[in-house]
């Protein structure tokens, strides 16, 4: 615990917030601070005069507009800065398709889902106000697929939900739910169906076949990035504190079985050019140890009665 308190205030706040139930005047003292040190303000730093970040929006990864905000939502800096809700604004207006979704890439005239997830989660995230925001949201509710998920490659045909697309849509609607009430019935079916999806699969296994669908999934990393790994949806999973599911076993022993010493490692960094260097891949993580614990403090107390719906 003290190696967590040790680490930069992204990693901080959170720690005291799921791991200590510090008070709230300790925990917005530690937050404030993404802003003035560490991490959260060298990203900060980086922005230019035009409000944007490596001079695009989109591209280059992953030191553009769109991945650089996306990086300080999930270090959970403060919303109400209003450079990043300009930002935000930017990428509201250069990403925006006549079918309301986003797509970056004005070859294409369809929306991506992922796009548009991620879109829906920092407009939200950042409290912009804009008809824009719900165009979205109806959006992933128009191409929502019959098993439950999303997958950007619908417009070409896919027939199956992507892991990827379904997580990064479920944190957007986690962080939607929590602006805009009105919508909320509308927010919790998509949701559930969104579960089931992922829970057939036990977070990681083909649903015919029982076997891994993808090895890179059971390796952790941060930040994600648009890939799904068992960490990050275990993560979701704890973020809304779902009830106990028998199919959530699974996920829960492998990410027990890479506890060293109390520790987790970095297990994956995708490739391409970065800001900074976080932390280094195959060592100890604040980051994933951070995850990895406030996962297991959740799923000890759903399970103490095995109460499940």
């Amino acid at each position: 615990m003290d190696w967590l308190l040790e680490g930069d205030p992204a990693i901080r706040w959170q720690a005291l917030k799921g791991l200590f139930n510090s008070s709230k005047e300790d925990i917005h003292k530690a937050r404030v601070l993404i802003e003035l040190e560490g991490w959260g303000k060298q990203l900060l730093d980086h922005q230019d005069k035009e409000g944007t970040w490596g001079g695009g929006l989109y591209d280059p990864q992953w030191t553009s507009t769109y991945w650089t905000i996306t990086l300080l939502r999930r270090f959970g800096i403060i919303p109400g800065n209003e450079k990043l809700q300009n930002a935000c604004l930017l990428l509201l207006n250069g990403g925006i398709r006549r079918d309301g979704g986003v797509n970056f890439f004005e070859s294409k005239e369809a929306s991506e889902a992922c796009y548009s997830g991620f879109m829906l989660a920092n407009l939200s995230y950042f409290k912009i106000k804009d008809p824009r925001r719900e165009s979205i949201f109806e959006y992933l509710i128009e191409t929502q697929m019959s098993d439950g998920g999303w997958n950007c490659e619908l417009p070409k045909g896919a027939t199956h939900s992507s892991f990827h697309t379904t997580l990064i849509i479920l944190e957007a609607l986690k962080e939607y739910a929590a602006v805009d009430r009105k919508n909320i019935s509308w927010i919790r079916n998509m949701q559930n169906q969104a579960h089931e999806f992922l829970l057939e699969h036990h977070l990681f296994l083909s649903h015919r076949s029982g076997k891994i669908v993808d090895s890179n999934m059971l390796k952790f990393s941060f930040p994600p990035r648009w890939h799904y790994n068992v960490l990050s949806a275990l993560d979701y999973f704890q973020s809304i504190q779902h009830p106990y599911d028998d199919r959530f076993t699974d996920a829960i022993e492998l990410l027990q079985d890479g506890e060293k010493e109390g520790k987790w490692n970095l297990g994956l960094k995708h490739k391409g050019q970065v800001w900074f260097e976080m932390e280094p891949p195959r060592e100890q993580s604040r980051w994933i140890t951070l995850k990895a614990l406030r996962v297991l403090k959740w799923w000890e107390k759903v399970s103490k009665f095995k109460i499940s719906i």
